[in-house]
């Protein structure tokens, strides 16, 4: 298939994982998701990746997330590799990790890149909204572990942004002020942003974050 762009509608799938067979999108119900493609199991840096997104589930249950990671091994390897997951990270793997031996996920959402590797996934994280479209992409080195905590910054700007008109600037965190998207005229700032705004340039409008609260 064509390679997923940003919109474009999750593909829907059927799939054993380490906490039974799962319909991703009965699965995901109203809540945001995150799906990560892992290339194999017992994968060093992998290992520490699973472990902390364990020990972030209270931020992810937080902001209404749930998350399940892939990989193109079996189950019992799965299990098994759970085992060394916990005991070497020092957590308790609290999510699902799909057996993908067939490749069947992999290939829906085009995670087998031939200039990478024939046989295995590239690392990839897809974050999806409650609507089931594909909000963000992106894809490491098998060299280059995820950082959670620039995960959890972009799930905390696509969430605001999908419900106000504003967008994050750079290095923005939550809790700093906002853009006001260029739609939006000055006359109408008053009514949607009663927190008051800066004019730094007619194209450049700070604003408070609208759903913030110290």
């Amino acid at each position: 298939m064509s390679t997923l762009r940003l919109g474009d509608k999750a593909p829907n799938f059927t799939a054993s994982t380490t906490e039974g067979e799962i319909n991703f999108y009965d699965w995901l119900g109203d809540s945001w998701g995150i799906l990560f493609f892992h290339p194999a199991d017992y994968t060093p840096v992998c290992t520490t990746e699973l472990g902390t997104v364990a020990k972030y589930k209270a931020e992810f249950d937080k902001r209404n997330v749930k998350v399940m990671a892939l990989s193109v091994d079996g189950l019992a390897s799965h299990h098994n590799w759970i085992k060394d997951i916990n005991e070497t990270q020092h957590t308790n793997v609290n999510f699902p990790i799909i057996a993908d031996e067939d490749k069947k996920v992999s290939e829906l959402y085009d995670m087998i890149h031939p200039n990478a590797n024939e046989n295995f996934t590239v690392r990839s994280v897809f974050v999806i909204g409650p609507d089931k479209t594909v909000k963000l992409i992106i894809v490491y080195p098998a060299s280059t572990g995820r950082n959670f905590d620039e995960l959890l910054r972009v799930v905390d700007s696509l969430q605001l942004t999908s419900y106000h008109k504003v967008a994050t600037p750079a290095n923005w965190v939550n809790g700093e002020d906002c853009v006001i998207v260029p739609a939006v005229k000055n006359e109408d700032i008053p009514k949607l942003f009663p927190k008051g705004h800066k004019e730094i340039k007619p194209y450049l409008r700070m604003t408070p974050q609208p759903n913030y609260e110290a």
